[in-house]
């Protein structure tokens, strides 16, 4: 899986749709609902997921940190600090590990979207928060904890929605393995 995703850095299809799915990212990246203090809700994972279903772990490690950068030197939201960008590449390198040239099912959709969201964004955004901000630690677990907790299901549904949507063009174009039928297997 690591090999085949490293040849995808030296083959310009794949570049380019790393840089489109970079410039997608970025724009939503820019659009999101404040809930709290450096909390929001947001629809970019949706993105993340797709584009590393398609390119692999290792270019999403990159496509993850040439987002973080660009979209900070857009779209300054909060402090610049380097534990977002290891969150940002973090976050699209699981969605790849887990959907990457390989079966596209429920389970891995929401095992993908769970560590994601208690890990990377629960954990370690509030790791984050607490090392910049004026709070503690558990302030912002806790707050995280709650919003992401009360989003996971509805973001796991809208997951399954797209996927169920694009594998069709994705495989047509031959971007993701053949999948056995037109449905999202459970498992």
């Amino acid at each position: 899986m690591f090999k085949k995703s490293v040849a995808n850095l030296n083959n310009v299809r794949y570049l380019a749709i790393m840089a489109i799915f970079i410039v997608i990212k970025v724009d939503m990246a820019s659009l999101f609902i404040p809930v709290g203090e450096n909390l929001r809700i947001s629809f970019t994972f949706l993105v993340i997921a797709v584009e590393s279903c398609i390119i692999g772990p290792i270019p999403a490690l990159a496509s993850g940190f040439i987002t973080d950068i660009i979209g900070f030197m857009l779209f300054p939201f909060g402090a610049f600090f380097p534990g977002y960008i290891l969150s940002a590449m973090l976050n699209c390198f699981i969605y790849a590990v887990f959907l990457y040239d390989t079966r596209i099912t429920i389970a891995k959709l929401f095992a993908s979207k769970f560590i994601v969201t208690y890990f990377c964004n629960v954990l370690l955004g509030s790791l984050w928060s607490s090392m910049l901000y004026s709070k503690g630690f558990m302030f912002y677990v806790t707050a995280s904890f709650i919003k992401n907790t009360i989003l996971f299901p509805i973001e796991v549904i809208l997951l399954v929605i797209v996927f169920k949507l694009i594998l069709p063009l994705l495989q047509k174009k031959n971007l993701v393995p053949k999948q056995d039928s037109n449905k999202i297997p459970l498992i």
